[in-house]
């Protein structure tokens, strides 16, 4: 399963240490961070549930870069 989400964040560099914390979380395949878009595509493993998922992505990132956002649906 895949779902886009929309973010905040201040620059391309910040976008990417997002995009990377995302893709070392436990339950994601794959992550796309779009800094001009403001949107992340996160790509689900199998049996995950997205939204418990999503909160784990988000404390990875706040980790490396504590002033983003992701707004969750």
């Amino acid at each position: 399963m895949k779902k886009t989400y929309k973010i905040e964040v201040d620059c391309a560099n910040c976008a990417n240490k997002m995009e990377n914390a995302a893709k070392k979380t436990e339950g994601v395949k794959d992550a796309v961070v779009n800094f001009m878009t403001l949107k992340m595509s996160v790509e689900f493993e199998e049996g995950y549930e997205p939204k418990e998922v999503m909160q784990n992505v988000l404390k990875n990132c706040k980790k490396v870069e504590d002033d983003c956002e992701i707004y969750l649906k």
